[in-house]
């Protein structure tokens, strides 16, 4: 089975407006533009109350925006840096559940019971824009569409994600994983052929079902085979055609 192109990255309001103002009142400075931007929403469509519902925080690398089971209080636009979202394992272990980087938002996956499904950690020194929900909602539609667009891409990558699991071979979705990012990258005007991987092999191999041990032995193949350029954590694409061939299922040549 041909493996879709893209893998795709992520309401019930609180009743008790004074835990929001408390919440909002941990974070420090305002921002005004950027994590309405990521609802959508230009200067003339956010309401005049923007600047007051929207603040912004700062995270040092390894620091909890949220944890699993949290209470909904925020949903945060990524203004720089990059994040990985995590579920707590029986056995004190971590299991990666998606990562997101500079404009997209986290947080929406509360919508269930108005609790965080997992935690987000940042995977390096990283700046959000956090927007009170309940507030946003009562104003206006557009930002609600957005929110909703958002939720439902979440979907649409957890059903891709657990179709990839189920049914492609571990260069597969190693290929496709490093053609997201590309895609990512590229729609957030970055370059869309070198890049540096903000997570470990590691974190790479827990988000795809991989061992840290298969995820390096991949990357040395493809780059033997001239797909890739990898030094350190900075990765150049060579040949994106290629890679595409092997996400849809080409094996690669044993070098």
């Amino acid at each position: 089975m041909q493996f879709e192109r893209h893998l795709y990255p992520q309401l019930a309001p609180q009743p008790a407006e004074a835990a929001h103002a408390g919440a909002a009142a941990r974070l420090a400075g305002r921002c005004p533009a950027c994590g309405f931007r990521a609802l959508g929403l230009s200067g003339e469509a956010a309401p005049a109350e923007a600047p007051g519902l929207h603040t912004r925080r700062r995270l040092k690398r390894g620091e909890m925006l949220c944890r699993e089971g949290e209470s909904l209080e925020f949903i945060y636009a990524a203004r720089h840096g990059f994040f990985k979202s995590v579920l707590p394992l029986p056995d004190g272990r971590e299991q990666v559940a998606g990562f997101f980087m500079t404009g997209e938002l986290m947080g929406v996956d509360a919508v269930a019971d108005s609790r965080h499904q997992a935690g987000i950690v940042a995977l390096e020194d990283s700046e959000v824009c956090a927007i009170p929900l309940p507030p946003l909602l009562d104003f206006d539609g557009l930002a609600q569409r957005q929110i909703c667009k958002a939720m439902g891409g979440e979907l649409a990558r957890m059903h891709r994600l657990l179709a990839m699991l189920g049914s492609m071979r571990a260069e597969q979705r190693l290929a496709a994983f490093i053609l997201d990012l590309s895609r990512r990258f590229a729609e957030r005007g970055y370059s869309a052929a070198e890049f540096n991987l903000r997570m470990t092999r590691e974190e790479i191999g827990s988000y795809l079902g991989l061992t840290l041990q298969t995820v390096s032995l991949d990357m040395s193949r493809f780059a033997r085979a001239g797909l890739i350029a990898v030094r350190h954590r900075n990765l150049r694409i060579l040949d994106t055609a290629g890679l595409q061939r092997v996400a849809d299922g080409q094996r690669l040549q044993s070098a």
